[in-house]
């Protein structure tokens, strides 16, 4: 199996981790950064630490964690299984509906490595698409009428990255109710949950027939501690998902453990921060909108920390992120989504100078809107 190019995460990595590092980084997808420091000022006891003993977690993670997970979650501790990262979630889900002639539902635009995974263990990929002049609307009737008897599982991403779009509650609930029949599970994938820019919206852990997958890089803002999890109500599943866990990576480390648990408990001040820095920077981006002469178009986000906005004559995005990175300012051009026309702006994780560096996208811009 030779997988595809990993386009987003090549462009990031030529940057983010590049020295001297970008100036302003606008393509990353989590909120603004924490130290090890930072996070341990918010009350973290250093007995803790010190006592951690350095072998394996149990494979479903740690009792102290599933509670605080549980706890974020709304949802009892036993139905949760740690992993690492959101990715290890779905690419043990995948492994388990995995079937000849299988396919997964999924969301175009969607998070590149829905498709990967789907193809790396041996599942097409059926696409539904969010398009720009419904707003990049979710809606489960749109789900449902591209998965067939072939569906081994649906993904829905809400909040969704790219387009910051959100599926309702009750769509969600709808879809279930339509796929559990069916023996299709729905996946839901809320890693930019609970950031929203209108109603507050609950997690869809607990409805009847979906399987949440969630972790701490995106909304949490702490990629580093490679922690994420699977909430899934079915026992025989989550026993099967145990078992994978335990043959992909084992177990986590207790040290991350520790810190995870940490951060959830004190998820009040990380989300606030996440809060104030997206509201501020989203405000920032309304004006730039308001500003390009017509030349960028774009819907609101109704929630996480990315937007997808799109140059209204059709053109190819690269060239002009290129002359951007050039410039200091990094964003993702749309082909790493498979839409070259689009953009992705994170506007989550620079909690300083937002402002200037869209002064930045708006001088270059400017170079192409006419006096």
């Amino acid at each position: 199996m030779e997988l595809p190019p990993f386009l987003l995460d090549h462009w990031l990595s030529a940057y983010d981790f590049a020295e001297p590092p970008i100036a302003f980084n606008l393509a990353s997808s989590t909120g603004p950064r924490w130290s090890i420091a930072e996070i341990a000022g918010l009350g973290l006891k250093r007995p803790g630490i010190d006592a951690t003993v350095l072998s394996y977690a149990p494979p479903a993670g740690g009792h102290e964690l599933r509670e605080a997970i549980g706890d974020f979650q709304k949802v009892d501790p036993e139905s949760i299984v740690v992993t690492t990262g959101s990715s290890e979630a779905l690419s043990i889900l995948l492994c388990l509906h995995s079937r000849p002639g299988g396919n997964v539902v999924m969301p175009d635009p969607g998070y590149p490595a829905y498709a990967a995974m789907a193809q790396a263990w041996g599942l097409a990929n059926r696409l539904y698409a969010l398009m720009p002049d419904a707003g990049f609307a979710q809606e489960a009737d749109a789900v449902l009428a591209v998965t067939d008897a072939d569906s081994v599982a649906v993904i829905v991403n809400t909040p969704h990255n790219p387009t910051g779009s959100v599926m309702e509650r009750a769509e969600i609930a709808y879809l279930a109710q339509q796929l559990k029949p069916r023996g299709i599970p729905l996946i839901i994938d809320e890693v930019y949950h609970p950031l929203y820019f209108g109603q507050a919206l609950p997690s869809a852990a607990g409805i009847d027939g979906v399987v949440v997958t969630s972790d701490l890089s995106k909304a949490f803002s702490l990629p580093g501690l490679r922690t994420g999890w699977i909430v899934d109500q079915d026992a025989t599943r989550r026993n099967r998902i145990i078992d994978a866990r335990s043959y992909f990576t084992i177990s986590g480390s207790p040290l991350t453990e520790v810190v995870a648990a940490h951060a959830l408990r004190e998820r009040h001040q990380i989300l606030s921060r996440l809060d104030l820095v997206a509201a501020a920077n989203l405000a920032h981006l309304d004006d730039l909108i308001a500003t390009t002469g017509g030349i960028l178009s774009w819907v609101r986000p109704g929630g996480g920390t990315t937007c997808f906005p799109w140059f209204t004559d059709g053109r190819n995005s690269r060239p002009f992120c290129q002359a951007l990175a050039d410039r200091g300012v990094l964003v993702a051009p749309g082909d790493c989504f498979g839409h070259p026309a689009h953009l992705r702006i994170g506007f989550a994780q620079q909690a300083d100078d937002f402002d200037v560096a869209l002064g930045t996208i708006r001088d270059h811009l400017s170079i192409e809107i006419p006096a």
